[in-house]
């Protein structure tokens, strides 16, 4: 998510974690650091040396809290000037009453067909039966999209795509649905700005559904774009929430969400990838953590709840906290982190490891931690739960009964070593040196 802007700005932190004296110099150092990594993920100019002056005239007024070197006070400063950035606080979607009808609108290729599918699956994990109504009478694929995407997840799509009039689908589907269900998505066609029959359509569909709420779908990859796209859509009908999709792989993802946040418009949700699990409500706290490598721990436990029964969950935390952690431990976690989403996705979220991990450690791939499986199914138990004793006959014994390598056995062991090493921090409250001090201050 991010990754050019995260590596960026991980970097900038690190940098002045390091930095021995903190003063004019050094501050514009790690300032012109920040304007270059926002400016590239397309973050208006004029917000970007706000922000840095911002942060020097904090860095440099302000008291020292009590506990906190320089530097720390200055990453704290930055931290919570990022997060002003692109909303202050998390605005969670209040179902308040049943059926709550929310009406989806977006422009063409925003990705608001397959962000209805991803809101009604985090709906459902959420205890919410939910239904959707396809009003999209302009593409033709988009009955049979959302009808692929919702059936493995068991929500229903009512629409017909022989009718071409969208206000007479919308009628039927809530006639249709009204009782039924507790929360309804209408999804409605993709418009262009200047497509003035679809802004009417548009209109016209909202005093027929008379929706509850009103989500704008904004691509990502569109930066400080996403403003105007945004304040045009305000002007036609009521947006109570906006969701930005296509965060995985925009270099602009930056300059969308400080540009939504610019005009107070609450980002709700965001598009992390491509499954549709790759959902999630936007927090800027946490999102700013990622960013800045510290990890968040509060999304992987969500999203641990989401695969895990509460006892194997409570064994995973204990044994990352713990320090006792076995290679049997780390089959078990990370077949869980496969099941939760990608795996360097998932590393990211844990703080102390994500900015600590070599680059060829966090962006394991998925055929990596299946090689990593097999070797692992051709150990004994006693081995996996004492990696220390692998040593060469061993290794050549794994690898012959795996298929593999013996390479590829000492390439696992290292990995579980890097990742043994990374939780013993974390479980002594190290998370990554002046990184985790950091962590421990931040609600201050």
């Amino acid at each position: 998510m991010l990754e050019g802007l995260s590596d960026s700005l991980t970097k900038t932190m690190k940098k002045l974690a390091g930095m021995s004296v903190i003063d004019k110099k050094t501050l514009k150092e790690v300032n012109k650091d920040i304007q270059k990594a926002l400016i590239q993920s397309d973050v208006n100019i004029k917000v970007v040396f706000a922000l840095s002056k911002k942060i020097e005239k904090r860095a440099l007024e302000e008291e020292l809290p009590k506990g906190l070197s320089p530097k720390e006070h200055v990453m704290r400063i930055v931290y919570q000037e990022l997060v002003n950035l692109i909303g202050e606080k998390p605005e969670k979607l209040e179902i308040t009453h049943k059926p709550y009808i929310i009406m989806m609108l977006g422009l063409q290729g925003s990705g608001k067909t397959t962000t209805t599918a991803k809101l009604a699956r985090h709906l459902k994990k959420k205890g919410y039966n939910s239904a959707i109504i396809c009003t999209d009478t302009w593409r033709p694929a988009a009955y049979e999209q959302l009808r692929q995407l919702t059936e493995p997840m068991d929500v229903p799509v009512f629409g017909d795509p022989e009718n071409k009039d969208a206000i007479d689908l919308a009628k039927k589907g809530l006639a249709e649905c009204e009782d039924k269900y507790d929360v309804i998505l209408v999804d409605t066609a993709g418009r262009h700005k200047e497509e003035q029959d679809l802004l009417d359509e548009m209109s016209e569909l909202s005093q027929v559904v008379e929706p509850d709420e009103v989500i704008l779908v904004i691509d990502g990859t569109i930066g400080q774009q996403a403003r105007s796209q945004a304040e045009t859509f305000k002007h036609t009908t009521d947006i109570g929430s906006i969701i930005v999709s296509k965060l995985d792989g925009s270099a602009k993802g930056g300059g969308a969400l400080s540009a939504v946040a610019e005009i107070k418009a609450p980002i709700k949700f965001i598009g992390t990838g491509e499954r549709v699990d790759d959902f999630e409500a936007f927090d800027p706290e946490r999102f700013i953590s990622r960013l800045l490598g510290m990890g968040d721990i509060e999304t992987l436990i969500e999203k641990a709840e989401e695969v895990t029964s509460a006892k194997s969950e409570q064994e995973m935390l204990d044994s990352i906290v713990s320090g006792k952690f076995t290679l049997k431990d780390m089959e078990n976690q990370l077949t869980m982190m496969n099941k939760m989403g990608p795996v360097q996705q998932i590393m990211k979220l844990i703080p102390g490891i994500g900015n600590q991990l070599p680059a060829n450690a966090s962006k394991i791939t998925e055929e990596k931690l299946g090689m990593y499986k097999i070797l692992m199914q051709s150990m004994t138990d006693y081995e996996l739960e004492n990696p220390e004793v692998i040593k060469k006959s061993r290794i050549q014994r794994i690898s012959r009964g795996a298929g593999l390598t013996n390479d590829d056995v000492k390439d696992l062991l290292r990995y579980y070593s890097i990742t043994k090493k990374a939780l013993k921090g974390m479980g002594k409250r190290n998370m990554g040196g002046p990184m985790g001090k950091l962590m421990r201050h931040m609600s201050r």
